[in-house]
């Protein structure tokens, strides 16, 4: 896998944001003060007039966007992921998901690839808050062209939806002319062994796991499953009833996230030996994102450690 262009899925929000404003005049983009950090600053130099800047203020920024969304119009909200699933929870449940608005919610600067900033600004528990909610789809693209085409496609669903974004440069894995929809997933390498099931930089760590499994005999089929709600699960439950076991990976806690719901569809419908490689029930720590990834152990060797263990004892 030799890939060499690199950036960060945030990115993907300079230029999908402006290309939304041209397909319709309702699109508006409001933006908790962040808007260089998130690349929200592009859209608002572009198109002012439909740009709001609410300031640090999360919970309006949420209820601004509710009130849009009433108006007819559709609103694209930004902000951190740790301060917009967190600190506006209450929001986004009342006035987004509860009466199920057409508010796109753009997080952004999720995970503990962060880096310095620490444990309080690397959410680790946001897809678990939005999964939960019903009327919320959740998206965890894992390069800048899923991003990117994500956002864009949003504009055709009418209903809340929570895009995942980081800060961290990963490679350009996919081509522009890549497709993504709410409910899909990805088959990006095939194998009969073992099932590997990723979402956002650990479909990385599980692509390099894969060659590592491979010179030692076992084929791991590998699953983007850049849509964490609605799941992917007849793609899973297909792959997994070949392969016989599972291995999840994700830059989240292992509680609610994508790990949660893979658990609770194969235990649902076809129960195999499974492993998570995630946060184990921590919070974040400061250090660079490739110290943090040593230390909570979101690498591609604990994916061949976790594979391990799941073919050893594989429904056959």
């Amino acid at each position: 896998m030799i890939i060499m262009e690199r950036k960060s899925t945030r990115e993907a929000l300079k230029d999908a944001l402006p290309e939304l404003a041209g397909l319709d005049e309702g699109v508006v983009v409001i933006d908790a003060d962040v808007a260089s950090s998130t690349y929200a600053k592009t859209f608002a130099e572009e198109f002012p007039d439909r740009y709001y800047n609410v300031g640090i203020a999360e919970q309006n920024m949420v209820e601004v966007a509710s009130g849009m969304a009433l108006g007819g119009m559709k609103p694209y909200a930004v902000a951190f992921s740790s301060f917009l699933a967190g600190r506006a929870y209450d929001q986004i449940r009342c006035c987004v998901a509860m009466p199920d608005l057409n508010v796109k919610l753009i997080a952004t600067h999720a995970g503990i690839t962060v880096g310095e900033d620490g444990g309080t600004h690397q959410m680790l528990e946001d897809l678990a808050l939005m999964r939960v909610l019903p009327n919320m789809t959740v998206m965890v693209p894992a390069d800048y062209w899923s991003a990117r085409d994500l956002i864009v496609s949003s504009f055709k669903y009418d209903k809340p939806l929570y895009i995942r974004l980081g800060r961290m440069d990963v490679p350009l894995f996919y081509s522009p002319k890549e497709e993504f929809k709410p409910g899909g997933g990805k088959i990006v390498r095939e194998g009969r062994d073992v099932t590997v099931v990723a979402c956002g930089i650990m479909l990385f760590e599980a692509l390099k796991a894969a060659e590592i499994l491979a010179r030692q005999g076992i084929e791991a089929e590998v699953i983007d499953c850049y849509s964490v709600k609605p799941l992917p699960e007849d793609l899973i439950q297909s792959s997994v009833r070949r392969t016989g076991c599972c291995v999840v990976a994700e830059e989240h806690n292992q509680v609610g996230g994508l790990c949660g719901a893979v658990a609770e569809s194969l235990g649902m419908s076809y129960p195999v030996s499974l492993r998570f490689v995630a946060i184990r029930d921590r919070f974040g720590e400061s250090g660079t994102p490739a110290e943090l990834q040593e230390y909570y152990s979101l690498t591609h060797r604990e994916i061949v450690g976790a594979v391990a263990q799941v073919w050893a004892t594989r429904r056959r």
